[in-house]
């Protein structure tokens, strides 16, 4: 079929239109069309690839057929066209050499995940869950049941999936993927491209935390950081400053893990970083145990809300990320999975109505920052959870989740990640610069 195509043009719909030059939907466009992989691509070559395309006015379709292809002209951005199923919508228009037609609708829901319009997303039935899980009730209900901890539960459901090792190995390579992006963003400086001029700043907390100590590679660099003692300010200087380097990252097109998302990629980064350089976490059993059950948090809350910020706001991405890394923290440092899932719900129940409103649509202000935000809430969300006892509760997570998908529903659209509302427009900007 791919040697048939003659012509593409792809239309964008929603948040999709109007926050894709900024979020760079149109690149991902383009290298996907080229069939590129976004977790092996170089992504320092980006930049020269786009222009090849730009200037030639080609494309090598799936990497092996040519096509002509215009993005000025075969990117269309309908600014004032949303689809019902979901804001994130785009469809491909294809034309064969034979004249026949067709057209392909797919939605991006949130977290990487693509569903093909007039399909839903189910799973295999072929695979049988020993604890299946939709809700933070059955999470616990399984727990409870079985003595096993939350990510020994999720881990069980996985196996179900694939060879336990398989698991394993795939958790420790995204682990690596973070941590290369941390300390990529620690030592990259300059302006973020997009035209707002925003200043990265994870290169100068860096710098000034480490006091201009020597290192030469990643371990040593941790070793400087630990050398600095853990007192509070420091240690939360240190937080931020790992937020702010993922965040930045993706902002300059790096490559970082959507945790659940990319605008939101920072907070489980920074928070897991912070368990092993403070708080004694550094050994693979604990990073797989802080990310499966993170993972199974974030699950949770795609089941019963959303985790895009196109359907939720910012309370999507920054507050899901945040409730995710709070309970893998509270876990990780011995507390029960009541109050996991209690530190969940705290750290989502203080980002409820968050907006997502990114300035000239770009993932920079006030995304970056929020990270930062999202990173420290989590933390103290867990602190809190480990200092109390669940049974006094009033608020479950069950409830707070579906509390966040009520307040979605009932947010103005401009606040979903548009570039319509709130700081978007209040922030001077050249849009022709953007």
């Amino acid at each position: 079929m791919v040697q048939q195509v003659q012509q593409i043009e792809v239309l964008l719909y929603g948040s999709l239109a109007k926050t894709g030059v900024g979020h760079g939907t149109d690149i991902a466009i383009q290298l996907g069309l080229c069939g590129e992989n976004p977790e092996t691509f170089e992504v320092h070559n980006i930049h020269s690839r786009i222009q090849d395309i730009r200037s030639m006015k080609k494309l090598l379709l799936h990497g092996r057929h040519e096509i002509d292809f215009d993005p000025a002209e075969d990117i269309e951005f309908l600014m004032s066209e949303s689809l019902p199923f979901h804001p994130n919508a785009l469809t491909f228009l294809v034309q064969l050499y034979n004249g026949e037609t067709f057209a392909e609708t797919y939605y991006s829901v949130g977290g990487g995940f693509v569903i093909k319009e007039g399909e839903t997303q189910q799973q295999d039935e072929s695979v049988v869950l020993p604890f299946p899980v939709n809700t933070a009730a059955d999470l616990l209900h399984w727990c409870m049941k079985t003595g096993l901890s939350i990510c020994e539960v999720v881990q069980e459901n996985e196996n179900a999936w694939r060879p336990e090792l398989e698991t394993r190995t795939g958790i420790l390579k995204i682990w690596q993927v973070m941590k290369e992006c941390i300390y990529a963003g620690c030592h990259a400086q300059g302006m973020l491209p997009g035209g707002l001029s925003v200043k990265r700043r994870a290169f100068d907390l860096n710098k000034k935390l480490t006091a201009q100590k020597q290192y030469t590679h990643y371990e040593s660099w941790i070793k400087c950081i630990q050398e600095g003692g853990n007192d509070f300010r420091y240690t939360i200087d240190w937080v931020s400053c790992f937020a702010l380097a993922v965040n930045e990252q993706n902002a300059a097109f790096g490559r970082v893990v959507t945790a659940p998302t990319n605008g939101a990629a920072g907070v489980i980064p920074a928070v897991l970083m912070y368990y092993v350089v403070f708080c004694g976490g550094n050994s693979d059993e604990k990073i797989i145990q802080f990310l499966l059950t993170a993972g199974e948090v974030g699950s949770i809350f795609k089941k019963g809300a959303t985790i895009s910020a196109a359907m939720g706001g910012c309370q999507a991405e920054i507050g899901v990320s945040s409730a995710m890394a709070a309970a893998a923290l509270t876990e990780c440092l011995g507390g029960t999975q009541r109050q996991a899932l209690m530190a969940a719900e705290i750290a989502m129940e203080h980002h409820l109505g968050l907006t997502c409103d990114p300035v000239a649509g770009l993932v920079q202000v006030p995304c970056i920052e929020r990270n930062t935000m999202g990173a420290i809430k989590a933390i103290t969300a867990s602190q809190l959870a480990l200092q109390s006892t669940p049974d006094y509760a009033k608020v479950s997570l069950d409830a707070v989740i579906k509390t966040m998908w009520q307040t979605a529903l009932d947010m103005n659209s401009k606040y979903k990640e548009t570039a319509d509302g709130g700081l978007a427009i209040n922030i001077p900007v050249n849009l022709s610069e953007c």
